[in-house]
């Protein structure tokens, strides 16, 4: 039988409601509207159109998948971030909100010192890397070990007609020469803690963009000894962080030479960004 765009939009919220998903409202417009190829104000304006049995079956799948709290981000295949679209998939961490936090204080830096070339280490989806390059006139280099992330950021950089020069590389391996800064979001989440968390991010994102190694620091540190190699005189480093690593991270650069450091805090009021400059 058939079945009106209304009525299965109100079964589809219906079910993940049920399910204690929160953007249960959100998410069925989206997996609707996505299956259907039409934007939500359509499903407003012709609700009571009739789904062919194709696309129902698609939306079966899209729901059956987010019912097991995988991210709508994987499903749909892609994100913004930055004002810009990413394509996601499991291989590659799922850019976040507060990573933008980052990319805006690299951007700032950039234009007010004029840097030339920026090295990202963990690139992943390339978010960081295509975003800097996107609104700035600094060449980008762009670092991952995994060579199925490398491939979803080359295709990134292509669909927002940036050029970065990827690498598959761990952390510093394969990389040559120096630049003005270098930027990176690592692994930082303690690995007791990984456990811990939601079932949309310990389940489905990759569990190497996540772990950070016992007290969550162990990138950071492989990283910052290294930096004198590759950071160029009055370099920058930028770091995202967790909420609770902030001194760590600014007694690390300390013992490590680094001036100017500093700590920012996010919209939430948590520690986010660290910079500091090479002496």
């Amino acid at each position: 039988m058939s079945q009106t765009i209304q009525a299965v939009l109100d079964s589809v919220r219906t079910k993940l409601r049920a399910a204690d998903i929160e953007s249960f409202s959100i998410d069925a417009q989206l997996i609707v509207s996505e299956a259907l190829g039409v934007d939500k104000i359509k499903l407003v304006t012709h609700n009571t159109d009739e789904i062919s049995d194709d696309k129902l079956n698609i939306i079966k799948e899209y729901t059956a998948r987010r019912l097991k709290r995988e991210p709508m981000q994987y499903i749909l295949g892609r994100c913004e971030f930055m004002g810009l679209d990413f394509k996601v998939d499991r291989n590659t961490l799922i850019p976040r909100a507060d990573t933008e936090n980052l990319v805006e204080e690299a951007i700032n830096i950039i234009k007010e010192k004029g840097y030339r070339n920026v090295l990202d280490i963990g690139t992943g989806s390339g978010a960081i890397a295509v975003s800097i390059g996107k609104y700035t006139a600094a060449e980008v280099t762009a670092v991952d070990i995994s060579k199925a992330a490398l491939s979803i950021a080359e295709e990134n950089a292509r669909q927002n007609n940036v050029y970065v020069n990827f690498i598959e590389s761990d952390l510093f391996a394969n990389v040559k020469g120096s630049f003005d800064m270098i930027v990176s979001n690592p692994p930082y989440i303690e690995r007791a803690v990984i456990d811990t968390l939601d079932s949309q991010v310990k389940d489905h994102e990759p569990l190497s963009a996540l772990d950070g190694g016992e007290d969550g620091l162990d990138f950071y540190r492989r990283i910052t000894a290294d930096l004198h190699r590759f950071l160029k005189k009055k370099g920058c480093i930028i770091f995202e962080i967790g909420y609770n690593q902030g001194y760590a991270l600014y007694d690390m650069l300390v013992k490590n030479n680094f001036r100017n450091i500093s700590v920012k805090k996010d919209l939430a009021g948590m520690d986010r960004v660290v910079t500091g400059y090479i002496s």
